[in-house]
């Protein structure tokens, strides 16, 4: 089998209401799609959903490289020889795990689709049947974020992230009001988007230890190993995990940081880690640390939700509370069948492949052209 033809598109879907964070707010999920067809009409998928403040590239820049750099480079190549495949394209630029991501992705999807199986059973096999997710809850009054948790519990949710950033106090306000409201057994998670320094962190992390927090997301900078050990050391003395995120990014930045201590968890992404494989080896690694991981990019397109959704149910290491429910934040989609996570659990998919299909007429409505330079 012989990579024949890569298409590459740019798709604009719009979310519901707007989102914000400690990088920026958007209405809009840019995204990039490739679409891969080998000899004998053998298809794949593979999407990436890149965001501001956690991609390192834009999408423009990303679906330049794609179509300029990597795509020409696989034509001919055998798509079932993932590792050839990465061998090829991983040394061709440096950075873009995204958009090689999105190439590795619809290699192993047309893999797995052309062998009849589901991509969970390609790499290795399910040991979950049923996948959980985490709700998040925004930077809100202490009223309104504890009447949104309480709604996400009723529709069957089990826990949440809260935003966290601007005021510690109104942090600890808003945390206080949620637990009050949901009870002890719901689990819950604080992100501060890398927004504080580590003394602030440290402040934060005492103050809400009462309220029984599952994890604290990404304290500090992305690139302050030191001051995260710090935070992890004197969060983990009041009984708050500390979870790295920004901080994770290659296999070298999952080993600083558990050589460091800086982590009780860290927090992976099929396409912020460079496709499937690279993220199964960074969970065994984090795993063999003695580290656990979440799965999930937040605001992925059904492709990309598939994938995590996938891989997770491959892995004990991966803890319940899946992060990947972009489809609970757009309006649309661009597969066929827009993936249901109202629940806030989902039986495993069955495949093959990814086991979804794209929408044409989707693909059509949403495709926007890019305008970045060569």
């Amino acid at each position: 089998m012989k990579i024949e033809r890569v298409e590459v598109f740019g798709v604009a879907v719009p979310l519901i209401g707007e989102y914000k964070n400690a990088y920026r707010s958007k209405t809009i999920q840019k995204s990039a799609l490739v679409r891969i067809t080998a000899s004998g009409g053998a298809v794949g998928l593979g999407n990436i959903d890149p965001s501001p403040g956690y991609s390192k590239e834009s999408i423009d820049d990303s679906l330049r490289v794609l179509e300029m750099k990597l795509a020409p480079l696989v034509i001919g190549m055998d798509p079932t020889n993932v590792h050839r495949v990465l061998q090829k394209i991983e040394p061709a630029v440096a950075g873009y795990l995204d958009a090689k991501a999105a190439l590795e992705m619809a290699c192993v999807d047309l893999t797995a689709r052309a062998c009849g199986v589901a991509v969970h059973t390609y790499l290795g096999g399910a040991v979950k049947d049923t996948l959980l997710f985490n709700a998040w809850i925004g930077i809100l009054s202490p009223d309104a974020a504890a009447a949104e948790t309480v709604a996400w519990q009723k529709r069957g949710f089990r826990s949440a992230k809260i935003k966290v950033g601007g005021n510690i106090e109104a942090d600890r306000d808003r945390i206080k009001a949620v637990r009050a409201a949901v009870g002890p057994e719901f689990r819950l998670r604080i992100d501060a988007n890398a927004g504080y320094d580590a003394d602030t962190s440290i402040k934060l992390a005492r103050m809400v230890a009462p309220f029984g927090l599952q994890l604290f997301e990404q304290p500090v900078p992305a690139d302050d190993i030191a001051g995260m050990a710090r935070v992890r050391r004197e969060a983990n003395a009041a009984g708050v995990p500390i979870m790295a995120d920004e901080s994770v990014l290659d296999h070298a930045s999952l080993i600083r940081i558990i050589q460091a201590g800086a982590a009780d968890l860290v927090k992976v992404k099929v396409m912020k880690q460079g496709g499937f494989l690279n993220t199964r080896r960074m969970i065994a690694t984090a795993e063999a640390g003695g580290i656990r991981c979440v799965v999930g990019h937040g605001f992925g397109l059904g492709v990309n939700t598939m994938a995590e959704i996938m891989l997770a149910a491959t892995s004990h290491n991966v803890i319940d509370g899946l992060e990947c429910v972009g489809p609970l934040k757009t309006s649309d989609d661009i597969v066929t069948r827009k993936l249901d996570l109202n629940s806030g659990s989902l039986a495993l998919p069955a495949g093959p492949g990814l086991g979804v299909t794209l929408d044409e007429a989707k693909l059509g409505k949403y495709r926007f052209e890019t305008t970045a330079a060569a």
